[in-house]
């Protein structure tokens, strides 16, 4: 019983402690979220900037450069969904009600015997399940910005952090570490630098498989005609950076408009080759190219997307699986007493331990 309550009143202590963490981190979620958007852009475009500064590029330049790039990228992309959308918006809504009405239509004359009542209550109950569904997601998006100057301002403040991470990030981190005790210092610089090693592999990797999926999906939706396939490759390619049902929820999209546009046969078509895609990318490209340098359990992937889902939307969901990554490489790094003998882990020292 001593040991029993000794343990319990430890285990309750540090859920009380990530309790108020996590309630913090949702309160000031307008300042957090950003962050930790400029922290992912900042581990990928660090290493470009220190690959530029090898090769005697001015680190202003080089700095400038990765900032303005991605302005241009992220800038290009949204361009291109929203010109796509808006010119095929309206035919797709007038088809979706034509094969809506035909497919009430069907069911009428079908030997189910359903009626108009019938059938409308069954479609109410769909859509309301539908929603209390996407519910948490929804509400975790909104919750980034209710209005477009929150989302502006959530912008702003992220290409600000990306801007500063980029220019003075080392010094921004030793700052941090110094306001630990001084017998501290030392595992918290190693684990944290054995978790930005993690991150940025996490990130590279991450828009490569996206990439893959959007190609794969993309030229999919080309092959079999279907309208709107700038547009739905970049919503696979942005959807993909959620782990696991990202690039699936993003795909029935393309499975959606395929059923809308070119019928059942060409919408199973569809979904076999988003089927196809995730296969390749789930038993060829993140084993192949991830390696084991930000290897997490897919049991532990689902969990993760699932509970970040639950207590933050869309944004929860984003974060979830680089944060459970670089926390299991730093616990680890510490546990093994790594910061000892290597307070400086390179790629490939994270990838051996992981």
């Amino acid at each position: 019983m001593r040991i029993a309550g000794a343990w319990s009143w430890r285990i309750l202590a540090i859920v009380g402690v990530i309790t108020v963490f996590v309630f913090l981190v949702m309160q000031l979620r307008l300042i957090v979220i950003p962050f930790l958007v400029a922290i992912l852009l900042g581990a990928l475009l660090v290493p470009l900037v220190d690959f530029l500064h090898r090769h005697r590029w001015p680190r202003w330049l080089a700095v400038a450069t990765a900032e303005v790039g991605l302005i241009a990228g992220v800038g290009a992309l949204i361009y291109l969904i929203v010109t796509q959308i808006v010119a095929g918006f309206p035919d797709l809504q007038e088809r979706t009600v034509t094969a809506v009405d035909s497919f009430k239509a069907y069911l009428l004359a079908s030997p189910l015997h359903l009626t108009e009542a019938q059938l409308s209550d069954y479609l109410n109950q769909l859509g309301t399940a539908i929603q209390q569904d996407s519910q948490m997601w929804i509400s975790g998006a909104l919750s980034v910005g209710s209005s477009f100057g929150h989302i502006l301002t959530g912008a702003l403040l992220a290409l600000f952090a990306t801007l500063f991470i980029l220019i003075d990030g080392r010094r921004i981190w030793s700052w941090f570490v110094g306001l630990f005790p001084r017998k501290a210092r030392a595992p918290i610089d190693g684990a944290g630098r054995a978790g930005w090693v993690t991150l940025t592999t996490f990130v590279r990797v991450q828009i490569f498989v996206a990439l893959i999926d959007a190609i794969g999906i993309g030229i999919g939706a080309v092959v079999l005609q279907v309208p709107l396939a700038i547009p739905i490759g970049i919503a696979v390619f942005l959807g993909s950076f959620i782990p696991v049902v990202g690039a699936i929820v993003t795909g029935l999209l393309a499975a959606f408009v395929a059923l809308v546009y070119n019928g059942p046969v060409a919408a199973l078509v569809m979904i076999g080759v988003v089927l196809l895609v995730q296969q390749l990318e789930g038993h060829v490209l993140q084993p192949l190219v991830m390696g084991t340098a930000v290897k997490v359990h897919p049991l532990a992937v689902v969990f993760a997307v699932a509970t970040g889902g639950f207590i933050a939307g869309i944004p929860g969901a984003l974060f979830a699986v680089p944060l459970v990554a670089v926390i299991n490489v730093m616990v680890a790094y510490i546990a093994r007493g790594s910061w000892r003998t290597n307070p400086d882990p390179s790629p490939e020292d994270v990838a051996s331990h992981a």
